[in-house]
């Protein structure tokens, strides 16, 4: 049977997408990249704004259009949040919700009664539908959440918070560096609460993954900046934990976080950012941030673009809010019209670009071993672009001959200029 896997949101989602492709496969299935040929389609939704849900609803209406046949699973937030709905679109034939997503393969095969003993069986991991020919792959090490930020949908979606044993990841990492990965991510709906329910915490799962796998590279993805344990910024000294962190700020003024039930306040959002940089030349630290929550005056407005030009950061993601029903702040007064939050939103754009650049030009003439891609841009008869990514995750351009292949190889390069939206560089022999 040929399955089809589709995912729309975070990182989460694509590293769960990995877990159910090794396990298809496990069960004797094939994994296409071509959903018009695939008899089984399974979607991981999204729900994390009223847009993101929306999108879900056109994905599963697109997909059946383009292959009717195929019985289609949908999973996910948009799942789990409206299952009602998402199972009365036409073409859906099995909603399967966050609560059960370890079980979405087995429940996917018999309830469908897609089970029959299939004529051929492969090893869990021996192909990967993400993997192969990736250099990164992304494991999922925590899910659900147990606080409740205001505007957040995502952790009623998610329910409590619930960890994987550190024996768990450390198998999934040594089998993930078995089929040539160099690079793996660590996603969690709230990563920094790893181990709450293990006894343990973060840094104890890096430090085990450090001392019992050779994975060369190791990041974290987005984590929130509170609870992070007291031996975790030392972390960063060991080389192969890559020094860039995602920290979702969301306001640069603490009367608004406080509306926003957020547990950082700005003065310990810098320390924490400050630390970061004396400890690590060119620490990279990116973050969200939530323009027009309900009530945001012009002097708060000010207040958080002041404290956010002051700290820097090497890349925004900027939302501008919408009203998310089933969540608190959707009911707080003072909600703010599309003019003021679209003005605010241009503001943090234009410094965004200028502090993104800031940061790239920082860069430039500094020598930093790069982890290459396998895509690449054909210039003329003799000469290629390749791309990789530095520790601090800046996307570098290099030209090199076409006869040589750097794929999923590290090796050195100096940044020489800065080029839009990325970094170049050659590579040092």
């Amino acid at each position: 049977m040929k399955v089809h896997l589709k995912t729309l949101g975070c990182r989460l989602n694509e590293a769960e997408l990995e877990t159910w492709a090794q396990a298809f496969q496990k069960s004797g299935h094939h994994i296409t990249r071509q959903a018009e040929t695939a008899h089984l389609i399974v979607i991981n939704s999204c729900a994390v704004t009223q847009d993101a849900a929306r999108k879900s609803r056109q994905l599963i209406r697109r997909i059946h259009r383009d292959n009717p046949q195929a019985k289609l699973v949908v999973s996910g937030c948009y799942a789990t949040l409206n299952e009602d709905e998402a199972a009365s679109l036409l073409g859906v034939d099995l909603v399967i919700g966050n609560k059960d997503k370890d079980r979405l393969v087995e429940k996917a095969l018999t309830e469908l009664n897609m089970d029959s003993m299939p004529a051929l069986s492969t090893e869990p991991g021996e192909i990967s539908l993400f993997t192969r020919g990736r250099q990164r792959a992304f494991v999922k090490v925590q899910d659900g959440c147990r606080y409740r930020c205001t505007f957040c949908i995502v952790t009623v979606a998610r329910g409590e918070e619930s960890s994987r044993p550190v024996q768990a990841v450390i198998d999934e990492i040594n089998a993930l560096h078995r089929q040539g990965i160099t690079e793996v991510i660590l996603t969690g709906v709230h990563l920094g609460g790893y181990g709450s329910d293990l006894g343990n915490n973060l840094s104890d799962l890096i430090k085990a993954i450090l001392a019992e796998t050779d994975m060369p590279r190791l990041r974290l993805g987005s984590l929130e900046p509170w609870e992070l344990p007291d031996d975790f910024f030392e972390l960063f000294d060991n080389p192969r934990l890559m020094p860039h962190l995602h920290l979702p700020l969301q306001s640069g003024s603490d009367t608004v976080l406080r509306r926003m039930a957020r547990r950082c306040k700005t003065e310990e959002f810098a320390a924490i950012v400050n630390r970061l940089r004396a400890q690590i030349p060119h620490f990279n630290v990116t973050t969200d941030i939530i323009v027009g929550f309900p009530g945001e005056t012009e002097q708060e407005w000010q207040e958080s673009f002041n404290f956010i030009k002051q700290t820097g950061f090497g890349h925004i993601h900027i939302f501008t809010y919408s009203s998310r029903a089933g969540t608190k702040a959707a009911g707080l007064p003072d909600q703010l019209g599309n003019d003021v939050k679209k003005q605010r939103s241009k503001q943090l754009h234009e410094l965004a670009e200028t502090m993104k650049l800031k940061f790239f030009e920082d860069n430039v003439g500094h020598e930093f071993p790069i982890l290459w891609e396998g895509y690449s841009e054909a210039l003329n008869d003799d000469k290629q672009r390749v791309f990789g990514y530095t520790p601090n995750y800046l996307r570098v351009g290099c030209v090199i001959g076409n006869d040589r292949s750097v794929e999923n190889r590290t090796l050195n390069c100096l940044i020489t200029a800065v080029e839009e939206d990325n970094v170049v560089g050659r590579l040092v022999e």
